[in-house]
């Protein structure tokens, strides 16, 4: 297979910089990864390609590419396992890789040994065969390890030794699942056995590189299915404990004929999926409900009151516990806790209802912009409807509520115009015009702020022009 080289590069022409300079000074060089992958993928299927970052896979060694590009800043972060990353004019950054083998991963991360190789022996020790793909400087595919069959046949399936590979690097096991989702793939049958034996050794991988995964699989279109494959390979306990103990958790079939609050959870991220791609909203809504085994327990089996307020703590633990920042883990805790309680808006008093709304409400955005005025209130609408979605609730669970939501920002929306209208129009100011306290000014006043709110006046002199016309009597 040939690819469209200027497709597989485009926007990037320091990507083919950097190659022509090293083919040049009598170096193999090539593009490899991702960016070859969804290129062939999307040759296969005769689609439009627009390609992410540009990785490079050379014969020259890291201190040879430091030599050959000495007018451009160059990272040696990776440079004792041959990465160094070469940054273009623009400012991206290409990651220039020195094509290796790898010995020993006593740690199950690092390789204990590194020695430089041929580009074959690179491929080979390279994770998934999709993964393994390169192209030459002309769009030449070479592929040794059966990458474009398995694109073809929608495969994820570990190069040579499964169980080698995830004993090399235990995240790879989290990875297949990423690209799974990613790809709309499934799991070829020796890498789901291998992955399914060596689960427990994803508990040795550090919570911010296990984070990292669990962010992109949630940032896909299918993050439903893959907190299944990671129940199904018995990776969940080890990553998402307070998820995987939803398991078997009962709930009322009148309310849930979906089955338990995992069964619950998964059909309510099924619902995100179809509507929304952050991976923190999604975090939510797969933790919205990791109070209810505790809740009902707490009670002698009898109910789940209060699963918001212990799911809001428990979803703190997780979050803490896999490295989020303090602003996430504040707004999927408040999440959390407050789902159930935004579900009842249209039972609280006004001033509850606007409390609640105007939690977190960014002032610099246009009162009319929910999501950006009221991003919270906004997140937790989603959330409400992707669990009424989810039971058999459906669109009476959420109607009312958005409703009442689209109400409340009018009223909200008259309270600032109220608020402008005041600053530009007082009793003050009628009062100096000779207009005495009394019913008389109150109307004056009330008309006036009624032209102000409707945009007929605009500014303070426009307000005291009218005033004093009307002080005098006329109209």
């Amino acid at each position: 297979m040939r690819l469209p080289i200027d497709r597989l590069v485009a926007g990037h022409p320091w990507a083919v910089e950097i190659v022509r300079r090293l083919a040049a000074a009598g170096h193999t060089a090539v593009f490899v990864g991702g960016v070859v992958r969804d290129a062939v993928a999307a040759e296969l299927r005769g689609e439009g390609f627009t390609p992410g970052d540009v990785d490079i896979a050379t014969s020259a060694p890291p201190e040879e590419v430091r030599r050959l590009f000495p007018d451009h800043r160059v990272l040696t972060v990776g440079e004792s396992f041959g990465v160094v990353v070469v940054v273009s004019p623009d400012g991206k950054h290409y990651e220039v890789a020195t094509f290796r083998t790898e010995r020993g991963y006593s740690d199950g991360r690092r390789p204990d040994e590194v020695r430089w190789g041929t580009l074959e022996e690179d491929l080979r020790r390279r994770d998934f065969t999709v993964n393994a793909l390169v192209a030459t400087p002309d769009g030449e595919v070479i592929d040794w390890v059966g990458g474009i069959a398995d694109l073809q046949a929608g495969l994820i399936r570990a190069i040579g030794d499964p169980r080698r590979r995830f004993a090399e690097d235990h995240l790879r096991m989290l990875r297949a699942v990423r690209l799974a989702c990613q790809l709309g793939f499934r799991i070829e049958e020796k890498t789901t056995e291998a992955i399914r034996a060596s689960a427990p050794r994803i508990a040795a991988v550090a919570w911010e590189r296990i984070r990292d995964e669990l962010l992109r699989t949630l940032a896909t279109p299918r993050a439903a299915g893959g907190v299944a494959f990671l129940e199904d390979l018995g990776l969940l306990p080890h990553v998402l404990p307070e998820v995987a103990a939803l398991r078997g958790v009962p709930q009322s079939p009148e309310y849930h004929p979906e089955g338990d609050v995992l069964d619950h959870t998964l059909a309510t991220l099924r619902v995100a999926d179809g509507l929304w791609d952050d991976p923190l909203l999604k975090l939510a809504i797969l933790l919205h409900d990791v109070g209810k085994p505790a809740a009902l327990s707490r009670s002698g089996g009898e109910n789940m009151g209060g699963h918001c307020a212990l799911g809001a703590r428990i979803a703190a633990e997780a979050l803490t516990r896999l490295r989020l920042p303090r602003r996430d883990v504040e707004r999927v805790s408040y999440l959390v806790g407050e789902h159930m309680r935004v579900a009842r808006l249209p039972e609280m008093g006004l001033g509850k209802q606007v409390q609640l709304l105007a939690h977190g409400e960014d002032g610099e955005a246009p009162p009319e912009d929910l999501p950006r005025r009221y991003p919270l209130f906004a997140d937790l609408l989603r959330v409400v409807v992707c669990d009424g979605e989810a039971s058999a609730h459906r669109s009476a669970a959420w109607l009312p509520l958005l409703r009442r939501s689209a109400e409340l920002l009018v009223h909200l929306r008259r309270i600032e115009g109220l608020r402008r209208a005041r600053e530009l129009l007082t009793g003050d100011d009628l009062q100096a015009l000779g207009v005495p306290p009394g019913p008389r000014l109150g109307a004056i006043l009330h008309h006036l702020h009624e032209r102000i709110l409707a945009g007929e006046i605009t500014t303070r002199d426009e307000a005291l022009r009218e005033a004093r016309r009307l002080a005098q009597g006329h109209g």
